[in-house]
């Protein structure tokens, strides 16, 4: 096993730790680890809301979840001799639920959760039609994921880090900023918001104290959304034997981890859309000095997906969607409002076999569906695709001519609401 550099006690809070980790991006934030090139090390993880959300058969804590909290991020790692304009290479050696650990009160001991987040506190994809909170809870067997809350499918995880990322310069954190806060000044009102501006209540900033925790705190970006540092980019095979590479902007990289998923569709549609749980990653980095104008990257990672681990699906089934919408409106080339489309007629499918509508959109945050824009050329309507495995369901889902199989959807999902 690679040397644990970044442990963390299941039995305390994330604040509470040995090595405090993050939930802010900040160009000051001090390596919590310093790392070499070419080492490889162990990370455990949090699950991003440090255990607020629990396995029983209520959503009042996916309604009440606490957003300026997340994500509980491990790290920062400095590597040894990273500088502005390199890029780090990070090989994804291995990922997993809490080692050890296959029962407990934690995400990732044994289980973990995927959550519609109500529309006044997040919202997600299709937050006009669920504004409310739903949860379904996954039992982990092995490789394998079960829900009590969607009854009649299993499917194998493809486990991954929701978020890496390096640390912002302090340009680029102004850059963030300044583009973000033009975004919110346009619909300041707006319900869920269009951005997350800095929020210095719940910061946790690594090593940062006194009046460096509070200059930093009121500045610090969230880590919601992808950036130009990677970050929160939910990417579903970013899995075992990806490498990633990396653009670098401050001195030492400081490369941060954390959001694991055990499994997770295509766009992470629910918002807390991947199987949830914390656990541990290994990693191995490296560098490649002056990469970034040696390979014109700027403002992107670039990956080579883990190839050789993970389920493998033969048969799909499909749905497609376009840019219309729900009331008929045309729109031009709309390629989210095309994606949407296809995964509400993917819903509404499911729904004729017996499960509610939230409990097959739960469905298609947490399986490894596959989505795709399919054409966006072809004016005025982008095709956007979702597939689903048929394998991962006990019955038969495909169309058939004495109509659909009527299951029992069991306890539901939980649902909660203001």
């Amino acid at each position: 096993m690679p040397e644990l550099v970044f442990p963390l006690d299941s039995s305390k809070k994330f604040t509470d730790q040995q090595i405090l980790g993050h939930n802010r991006w900040h160009y000051a934030i001090p390596p919590a680890v310093t790392v070499k090139p070419g080492d490889t090390f162990r990370v455990h993880c949090r699950e991003w809301f440090d255990g607020a959300i629990v396995n029983d058969d209520s959503a009042e804590d996916i309604l009440n979840a606490p957003l300026k909290t997340v994500h509980t991020l491990s790290g920062p790692f400095g590597v040894e001799g990273a500088e502005p304009g390199d890029l780090l290479i990070v090989d994804i050696v291995d990922v997993g639920p809490i080692p050890q650990e296959d029962s407990g009160p934690l995400a990732g001991q044994g289980w973990g959760y995927t959550g519609i987040f109500a529309k006044a506190n997040g919202g997600s994809f299709l937050t006009d039609q669920f504004p409310d909170a739903y949860k379904a809870v996954w039992d982990f067997h092995g490789h394998t994921a079960t829900s009590r809350h969607i009854p009649h499918v299993s499917f194998t995880g493809m486990i991954h880090p929701g978020l890496m990322g390096t640390a912002p310069s302090k340009d680029l954190l102004g850059t963030w900023n300044a583009r973000e806060a033009a975004l919110i000044a346009t619909d300041p009102d707006r319900v869920p918001p269009l951005a997350l501006p800095p929020e210095p209540e719940h910061a946790v900033l690594g090593g940062l104290t006194g009046d460096a925790f509070t200059a930093a705190a009121a500045e610090a970006a969230r880590t919601a959304p992808p950036r130009e540092n990677g970050g929160n980019q939910d990417i579903k095979n970013l899995t075992r034997g990806t490498r990633v590479f990396y653009p670098v902007f401050v001195d030492g990289a400081n490369l941060s981890v954390g959001d694991l998923h055990f499994s997770q569709g295509d766009g992470e549609i629910t918002f807390c859309g991947g199987i949830e749980m914390g656990g541990f990653i290994d990693l191995h980095v490296d560098l490649i000095k002056g990469g970034m104008e040696t390979y014109g990257v700027s403002e992107n990672a670039i990956f080579l997906p883990g190839g050789d681990v993970g389920p493998r699906y033969e048969k799909f089934l499909a749905f497609s969607g376009t840019s219309v919408t729900l009331d008929g409106e045309q729109r031009y080339l709309d390629s989210q409002l095309a994606y949407q489309r296809a995964c509400l007629h993917a819903i509404d499918y499911l729904s004729k076999f017996g499960y509610s509508p939230e409990q097959a959109y739960l469905l298609l945050g947490a399986a490894p569906v596959e989505g795709r824009f399919s054409g966006v050329v072809d004016i005025p309507n982008s095709c956007a695709t979702v597939y689903i495995p048929t394998s991962i369901f006990d019955f038969d889902v495909v169309p058939g001519k004495d109509g659909p199989v009527q299951i029992d959807p069991g306890i539901g999902a939980p649902h909660a609401a203001f």
